[in-house]
């Protein structure tokens, strides 16, 4: 009777570590994309602010970032393009409809801390006339 008990009880112990493992596992598959997302701070400039206005040259949905670039007139009249860098296409609810090229909008959001670039996040479109485009980020 002793030895099935011994054996009972290693096949409840080698159960609870697999279950244990398995627990493990799943929890460190959840949490590590959240670990593994860095700060835009690095990049752009969090404390202040820019605004442009031009025209929608490109437009890419992916995952983990977004891109939309604007061609736009700098105070010196010279063409610029813009990029701006935004959240995940699935998580800001964006189609290729929502932003065709050629569109004329305003955008204002985070700059580049990139001397002499024209970058941008945290980007909020609207139409020309003031109309909020897509929900913002």
């Amino acid at each position: 009777m002793s030895s099935a008990r011994n054996e009972t009880r290693m096949a409840v112990r080698s159960c609870s570590a697999f279950v244990t493992a398995a627990a493990v596992a799943a929890l460190l598959v959840t949490v590590a994309p959240v670990v593994a997302h860095h700060s835009a701070a690095a990049a752009y400039d969090e404390s202040k602010r820019v605004d442009t206005q031009g025209t929608v040259t490109r437009v890419l949905l992916k995952n983990p970032h977004s891109w939309v670039f604007l061609e736009a007139t700098d105070e010196k009249g010279q063409k610029v393009e813009w990029q701006i860098e935004m959240a995940a296409a699935a998580s800001i609810g964006w189609t290729p409809a929502t932003l065709p090229i050629g569109t004329e909008v305003k955008v204002g959001g985070h700059p580049s801390r990139a001397p002499g670039s024209h970058g941008m996040t945290a980007a909020r479109f609207t139409k020309l006339d003031g109309t909020p485009i897509g929900r913002g980020q």
